[in-house]
């Protein structure tokens, strides 16, 4: 099964919602942004991400405006279920912006980053200017889109489009390039749903998109029903050379 939640900022107490309780090998979290454990390797932060590989399921996410790009570029590109992305540890997964991955059998479209509303009272120690789509970027989805038809079935972002933003009356004097390439989206692509993170509200917008926070929720196919096909394809090396973990951070509860 896929589930969906928001930004997560760092708190590993998501990960233990009862909506989760069944969740197992064959079943991905995805959080739209702002995941907030790669941060500054602090030994909670390092704590938080041993309980993170103590998981038995996977948790997949796309990067916010909250995020240390520093680090988090630290760790190599590989293709994973059908895309470029940084597998961390075999559990956590960094959806990379642009891509389209093949997850438990649908289609997902992702693309990261934002503008933090607080960057003028941000310095160079917790502010990065990678987390603005540019527009390389913006064009590399473009593209990829076209060669899959433009048509997936979910997209998954930490920004909304444009007319959401007003819709919701959240940043509404804010407007980026990245908020009308996803305004487009709205036009040219066929999707099922839309999720994104950055509003920090759980809302459902008809038909088709979802303001997600705190709230997991799961995804269901047009049928109803709910998507629980195995993980195709993984794509993953056999023996993946991944970072290991500080050894002094703390795996007890």
């Amino acid at each position: 099964m896929v589930y969906v939640t928001g930004d997560t900022h760092g708190e590993f107490s998501r990960f233990q919602s009862s909506v989760l309780k069944g969740a197992g090998a064959n079943d991905v979290v995805i959080v739209c942004g702002d995941f907030g454990f790669f941060w500054n390797d602090s030994k909670a932060e390092l704590k938080a991400r041993k309980k993170l590989e103590n998981l038995k399921f996977t948790v997949a996410f796309v990067d916010g405006c909250h995020e240390n790009f520093d680090m988090l570029e630290k760790y190599p590109v590989t293709e994973w279920c059908g895309g470029k992305a940084r597998v961390i540890m075999p559990n956590l997964i960094h959806l990379m912006r642009g891509e389209i991955y093949t997850i438990c059998g649908k289609t997902f479209f992702t693309f990261g980053g934002g503008h933090s509303q607080d960057f003028e009272y941000r310095t160079a120690e917790n502010w990065w200017e990678r987390e603005q789509p540019t527009r390389s970027e913006i064009m590399y989805a473009v593209e990829n889109l076209k060669s899959h038809g433009n048509a997936v079935d979910y997209i998954i972002t930490h920004e909304p489009p444009a007319s959401l933003k007003d819709c919701l009356r959240v940043d509404t004097w804010q407007r980026l390039e990245v908020h009308a390439f996803f305004e487009d989206l709205t036009q040219v692509c066929s999707f099922f749903q839309w999720y994104f993170g950055k509003c920090h509200l759980n809302r459902y917008v008809p038909v088709k998109y979802y303001a997600v926070f705190d709230e997991i929720y799961p995804l269901r196919d047009t049928m109803g029903k709910a998507i629980t096909a195995p993980l195709s394809p993984l794509n993953l090396p056999d023996d993946p050379d991944l970072p290991e973990q500080d050894a002094d951070a703390d795996a007890e509860d």
